[in-house]
């Protein structure tokens, strides 16, 4: 399996509020960037949006390794708490519902075709990367103010 190098960020402006997302495929010296935007969203379903849509992306199953500054994102896929809602019909251990279960939906089967390794990084620290990713997250929240 060939391994790429995945960024993301997402952002928002207001928290629910106009929101933008941004990524960064790697592999063999190529970079492919990628980003979006919704009027009215979270921070967190931006977080998700950049890491479904860039791994819809890869037209065959590889090996990712996903750098991310969401803990939201990082920790429930790899501690397995998105696996436990949707077990549970989308209710948390704390009896509440599971938000954004509609894109991690999307998102869980991506992480089946793929052998996705995760990596939490620092925001708006300086992983040139991710500050890249925030800049076109940012830049496209903007458009819907």
């Amino acid at each position: 399996m060939k391994t790429v190098t995945l960024y993301t960020d997402g952002a928002c402006s207001g928290n629910p509020g106009p929101g933008g997302w941004g990524a960064i495929l790697m592999y063999g010296g190529h970079e492919l960037e990628l980003s979006g935007g919704e009027e009215s969203t979270t921070n967190n379903r931006m977080e998700l949006l950049a890491v479904i849509r860039a791994l819809q992306k890869l037209k065959e199953p590889c090996i990712v390794e996903l750098y991310s500054d969401s803990k939201y994102v990082i920790d429930s896929l790899e501690k397995g708490w998105a696996w436990g809602w949707k077990k549970k019909g989308w209710i948390k251990s704390d009896k509440k519902p599971a938000l954004n279960a509609d894109l991690w939906e999307i998102l869980l089967p991506l992480t089946q075709t793929h052998e996705v390794h995760y990596h939490w990084v620092k925001g708006h620290a300086s992983n040139e990367y991710n500050n890249r990713c925030d800049a076109m997250a940012v830049a496209q929240s903007q458009k819907f103010k």
